[in-house]
C-alpha cells in the first residue's frame, strides 16, 4: 500500500500529450479532426479518468496529503473537459464501502435503465449512451449537496475550456469533449464498466481481467485485486495476484473486453439488472 511516485509523472505526461494534440488539431479538416477523436483522443481520455480513479484513492501523493490528490485530480480532469474528479471521488468511495448498496452505490442502473434496455438493439444504444448515465444516474440514485471543491473543480475546468476554445477554436473543444464522450461509450477499454460487476455466472459479482489493456488503464482489470485492497495503487495490483494466486487464480476472469461488450449484448440473459443489489443495514456512512 501507498502512494505510487511515478503516478504524478505519467498523469502530467498525459496532460501534455492532449495540450499537443488540442493545438495540432486545430488546423485539421473536420474529417481528420474526428478520426483522431476516436482513434487517439478517446484512448487518453479515457485512460484520464481512470487516472483520475488511481487518485481519487490518494495513491498520488499519500492519505498525509489528501488535498493535493484532490486538487491533482482537478489537473488531470482539464483534458477530459467535462468536471468530474470532485464528484467522482465522493461517490466512487461509497461503491467500494457498499458495492451493490441499493440507494447508495451509484454504480447500479436505476430500474428504468434495467426495464428499458432489455433488447439488443436497445443494450448498443445504452453502451453508447453509458456516459450520460453515468453522469445522470447520482441525481435519479443518491443526490448529495454540491460541495466546495465539486464547485472548484466545475469552476476551473470550465475556464480551462473557455480559454482552449479563445485560443485555438472549436476543433480543440470538439476533440476533447467528443472524445471523452466516445471513450466512455461504444469503445473497446469501455468493456471494463459492464466486465467488472455485471453478473456473466450466476454468483460472481466481479471479475478480473488480465489483458494487455491494462497498460493504458492503470490495471483497473485486476478488480477483484482492487476491491480487495483498494489503498495499492494500480501498478503493483499484479504483485497482489502473484503473492496470493490461490485466492484469484480459479476465480471466473477474462480476456478481452471487446468480447464483453459483445457478448453482452448478444446473451439475451444479460442485461443492465444483471447486477447484485444489496438492502443495507445499521449505519451508513457516505462521503
Amino acid at each position: 500500500m501507498g502512494p505510487d511516485q511515478r503516478l504524478k509523472w505519467i498523469v502530467c505526461m498525459m496532460v501534455v500529450i492532449q495540450f499537443l494534440a488540442f493545438y495540432l488539431v486545430k488546423d485539421l479538416d473536420w474529417k481528420w479532426v474526428l478520426f483522431w477523436t476516436y482513434a487517439f483522443g478517446s484512448c487518453i481520455n479515457h485512460s484520464m479518468t481512470l487516472a483520475i480513479h488511481e487518485i481519487s484513492h490518494n495513491t498520488a501523493f499519500g492519505n498525509s496529503k489528501a488535498m493535493w490528490n484532490r486538487y491533482f485530480a482537478m489537473f488531470a480532469n482539464l483534458p477530459i473537459g467535462l468536471p468530474y474528479s470532485a464528484s467522482f471521488k465522493r461517490y466512487h468511495l461509497d461503491h467500494h464501502r457498499y458495492l451493490g448498496g441499493d440507494g447508495i452505490d451509484v454504480d447500479i442502473p436505476t430500474e428504468f435503465e434495467g426495464w428499458f434496455f432489455c433488447t439488443r438493439f436497445r443494450k448498443f444504444v445504452w453502451i453508447i449512451l453509458q456516459p450520460l448515465f453515468y453522469a445522470v444516474r447520482p441525481l435519479c440514485i443518491n443526490p448529495k449537496p454540491v460541495s466546495q471543491l465539486e464547485l472548484t473543480n466545475v469552476a476551473v475546468q470550465v475556464i480551462f475550456d473557455i480559454l482552449l476554445w479563445w485560443m485555438w477554436g472549436a476543433k480543440p473543444v470538439v476533440y476533447m469533449l467528443a472524445g471523452s464522450m466516445l471513450g466512455m461509450g461504444l469503445h473497446p477499454i469501455s468493456g471494463h464498466f459492464i466486465a467488472e460487476h455485471y453478473m456473466f455466472l450466476k454468483g460472481h459479482e466481479t471479475y478480473s481481467y488480465y489483458g494487455c489493456l491494462n497498460l493504458l488503464t492503470f490495471n483497473v482489470g485486476y478488480h477483484n485485486e482492487h476491491h480487495d485492497f483498494p489503498s495499492i495503487p494500480g501498478r503493483r495490483l499484479p504483485l497482489v495476484k502473484k503473492i496470493a494466486p490461490e485466492y484469484y487464480d480459479d476465480l471466473p476472469q477474462y480476456t478481452s473486453w471487446v468480447r464483453v461488450l459483445y457478448d453482452f449484448i448478444i446473451d439475451d440473459t444479460l442485461s443492465p439488472y444483471s447486477r447484485i443489489k444489496r438492502k443495507l443495514k445499521g449505519d451508513v456512512k457516505q462521503e
